[in-house]
């Protein structure tokens, strides 16, 4: 059972209906493929989330021309969220590496909600991680420090899935460990998805240089016997 089973399944206890007192439709009635009579909507789910990002782009902007002063704004965060999501992971590697760089020489960094109108741009692990806090603990959906992520941890998230999925040598990937070191000290532990995402991240860049010397010592092995 995957993460987001659970997530369903607990959703779905507590609403088995509507709001009109009607069941609502199976997962197979909700997913039957599109008939020539009916309306393909992906290609307008896209264009919608397209503006959106836009949209949220030039809120970022507005806010860096208001407060760059006070805080170090990134202003194509969402821009890096949605190019991840895409799967266009060179260019979100671009955004999110340049970004980092300016956040972890920066001064204190701004805010990424984590409500479910801003979980559409996010990666599956990223909505797990979210959706387990709200499961282990539903008082955290209302209280502000634990429905934020710094601009800083979410980048650096990114960055880090885009080295991964790009195959960067692992001396490029392990840099991420001491980025995520200053950024737990930069963060400080007001905001609990912020401890969690860096340790997520943590965690898989670790994974990924463990399998990288697996794989080195079997063809290593392999050699041995050729």
């Amino acid at each position: 059972m995957f993460v987001t089973d659970v997530i369903v399944f607990h959703s779905v206890r507590h609403a088995k209906y509507s709001v009109n007192g009607e069941k609502p439709a199976s997962s197979r009635e909700r997913t039957k493929p599109v008939t020539s009579g009916q309306l393909d909507t992906s290609e307008l789910a896209d264009l919608l989330q397209r503006s959106a990002v836009e949209h949220l782009t030039i809120f970022r902007q507005l806010e860096a021309r208001e407060f760059g002063s006070v805080f170090t704004i990134v202003t194509t965060d969402f821009e890096a969220l949605y190019a991840f999501k895409r799967g266009e992971y060179r260019q979100c590697l671009q955004l999110s590496t340049q970004n980092v760089h300016m956040l972890i020489g920066g001064i204190a960094t701004t805010d990424v909600l984590t409500h479910s109108e801003f979980i559409q741009l996010m990666d599956d692990d990223l909505v797990c991680l979210i959706g387990l806090t709200a499961l282990v603990d539903s008082s955290c959906r209302g209280e502000h420090k634990h429905v934020r992520l710094s601009q800083l941890s979410l980048l650096l998230y990114l960055m880090t899935q885009c080295q991964m999925k790009l195959h960067h040598p692992v001396t490029s990937v392990a840099q991420t460990l001491d980025y995520i070191e200053v950024a737990r000290h930069k963060l400080g532990h007001h905001y609990t998805l912020n401890q969690l995402l860096l340790k997520l991240t943590e965690h898989k860049v670790l994974r990924y240089l463990s399998l990288d010397r697996l794989c080195k010592r079997t063809s290593a092995v392999m050699n041995c016997f050729s």
